[in-house]
């Protein structure tokens, strides 16, 4: 077997609360696929990242994504965990209780390599770890919100903390410990934020008058007139 280059990549991956629940049929799994799908989907190119150029893979009862270097990782923090949120709200208006989605989703970056199967790399492997974390579960458990979203702690370091736009006091400084993996993630609630704490780090300064970021972004999708509410102050509203 012929040596393969590593590559860097974001690595995002998602799962549905509760997909095997004894109540969800088939015929139920199939919509909460459905919906899964065209959620992540709409929020990337609501986010304006490429969904086309992103290497995709099905977990069943969840997805994984890798984007391209290029792609702007604070992208991943700042637009696209609203409009996650407002996708999977505007499906859930319309649908029974079997039929409907809560996701936890995570975030990391690193090098990874293809092969003639898929994509694997120690940065695959920490992106699932976070994803199965018991206290990431209890964080998606507690939240009246339908999205909880965890960060590798590089991610957060190099990434939420250096954003202009995304309100790091939000986040809360965990403990993840899954099967090999013993490390510092942050976790946050997109649609429902943790009130600000005194132990999150402090807010970026800004300049006198300002009050943070404001972008403005035309999304167009099935459902028009849908506003993702993003981070502090920033919107993307569609025609």
């Amino acid at each position: 077997m012929r040596t393969r280059s590593a590559v860097h990549r974001t690595v995002l991956a998602v799962d549905v609360q509760g997909f095997g629940d004894q109540r969800r049929t088939t015929p139920h799994q199939l919509v909460v696929r459905d919906g899964m799908y065209r959620a992540v989907e709409n929020a990337f190119g609501a986010a304006g990242m490429s969904w086309a150029e992103c290497h995709r893979e099905d977990r069943g009862d969840g997805l994984v994504v890798l984007a391209p270097a290029q792609a702007p990782k604070s992208s991943f923090v700042e637009l696209f965990p609203h409009a996650v949120a407002a996708e999977l709200r505007a499906h859930n208006a319309t649908r029974r209780a079997e039929q409907q989605i809560r996701l936890r989703l995570a975030l990391h970056a690193g090098e990874v390599v293809f092969d003639d199967h898929g994509v694997t790399g120690a940065a695959v492997n920490l992106t699932f770890r976070l994803l199965d974390a018991p206290v990431l579960k209890e964080a998606l458990a507690e939240s009246p919100g339908v999205l909880a979203m965890v960060t590798s702690g590089w991610f957060f370091e190099e990434v939420v903390r250096n954003s202009p736009v995304a309100d790091q006091t939000a986040f809360r400084r965990v403990r993840v410990a899954v099967k090999e993996t013993a490390t510092v993630a942050w976790i946050s609630r997109p649609d429902h934020p943790y009130p600000a704490s005194p132990e999150a780090p402090s807010p970026k300064q800004e300049e006198p008058g300002q009050t943070g970021a404001t972008v403005t972004m035309t999304a167009t999708s099935s459902d028009s007139g849908r506003v993702y509410q993003a981070a502090r102050d920033q919107q993307i509203t569609e025609a």
